[in-house]
């Protein structure tokens, strides 16, 4: 009976303690687990974020350079616009400035070259009339004074021819007649000549007003055209000023529009930068730790828990174990007992 305790006992303690050693294995084996899992987890987290990361940083770098580049060909493509319209208004200008200055000159020319043929013209015509007027006049005054000189000779030749008989009294009469004649002569010369004279003086009046009106004339067109230039000149120089300044206030807008946009994309990226990296790098922060303080707070519970189910495993044991033992050493102590009252009890009968 002893025996038989003895060896339950034994067989309890050995199988207690193999299921304790298995409890323990088993538990060191799945806290090793979760920890490998665990860190495992944490790597993959801290991979996977520091990806993140490098695609983001990669992602606002390529943004950053296609904005610079956007920014460059914007600039370049403004400013070869000025330069094209700098260059086409200088072109017009200077093509407008070169016309204008040819029709002056034309128009100038041409006016001359008319002023001109016109003095001629007029001195020409006033020459012809003028020879013509004094031949006239001096035919006409030879005529009458051929006439008048003729006529009086050939009366006288009559008178004396018919008074050649008659004897003083004829010569005086010729005398008279002859003195008579000759005063008529005399007054119709004068009145010739007076009327050639007035003819003449006429005459040179009208040249001298015709020269006059011709030279009023020549420079009242004169005047008028150098006052043409003169306004030309001006509304050419006032055209070309005002295109300058148009140019240039277009230029000085053009080049504030760019700088403007520049600076505005140039703040806008770094904002938009600056916020996405440090977005990103709060997240990826802030997701880290969540994940830590998680992981650690699991392998903290895992190994409390662990830690409870080997202390209560252990507890049960050494409880069953203990129990074992009390109820092996009852047992023994009872069969013990049992056992010498039996071989007393034998030994009286037998005697």
């Amino acid at each position: 009976m002893l025996v038989v305790v003895l060896v339950v006992v034994v067989v309890v303690v050995v199988v207690v303690v193999v299921v304790v050693v298995v409890v323990v294995v088993v538990v060191v084996v799945v806290v090793v687990v979760v920890v490998v899992v665990v860190v495992v987890v944490v790597v993959v987290v801290v991979v996977v974020e520091a990806v993140v990361v490098v695609v983001v940083v990669e992602v606002v770098v390529v943004a950053v350079v296609v904005v610079v580049v956007v920014v460059v060909v914007v600039v370049v493509v403004v400013v070869v616009v000025d330069v094209v319209v700098v260059v086409v208004v200088v072109v017009v200008a200077v093509v407008v400035v070169v016309v204008v200055v040819v029709v002056v000159v034309v128009v100038v020319v041409v006016v001359v070259v008319v002023v001109v043929v016109v003095v001629v013209v007029v001195v020409l015509v006033v020459v012809v009339v003028v020879v013509v007027v004094v031949v006239v006049v001096v035919v006409v005054v030879v005529v009458v004074v051929v006439v008048v000189v003729v006529e009086d000779v050939v009366m006288v030749v009559v008178v004396v021819v018919k008074k050649v008989v008659v004897a003083v009294d004829v010569v005086i009469v010729v005398i008279v007649f002859v003195v008579e004649e000759l005063a008529v002569v005399v007054v119709v010369v004068v009145v010739v000549v007076v009327v050639v004279v007035v003819v003449v003086v006429v005459e040179v009046v009208v040249v001298v007003v015709v020269v006059l009106v011709v030279v009023v004339v020549a420079v009242v067109e004169v005047v008028v055209v150098v006052v043409v230039v003169v306004v030309v000149a001006v509304v050419v120089v006032v055209v070309v000023v005002v295109v300058v300044v148009v140019v240039v206030v277009v230029v000085v807008i053009e080049v504030v529009v760019v700088v403007v946009v520049v600076v505005v994309v140039v703040v806008v990226v770094v904002v938009v930068v600056v916020g996405v990296v440090v977005v990103v790098v709060v997240v990826v922060v802030v997701v880290e730790v969540v994940v830590v303080v998680v992981v650690v707070v699991v392998v903290v519970v895992v190994v409390v828990v662990v830690v409870v189910v080997v202390v209560v495993v252990v507890v049960v044991v050494v409880v069953v174990v203990v129990v074992v033992v009390v109820v092996a050493a009852v047992v023994v102590v009872v069969g013990r007992s049992y056992s010498g009252s039996g071989s007393r009890s034998s030994r009286s009968s037998s005697s």
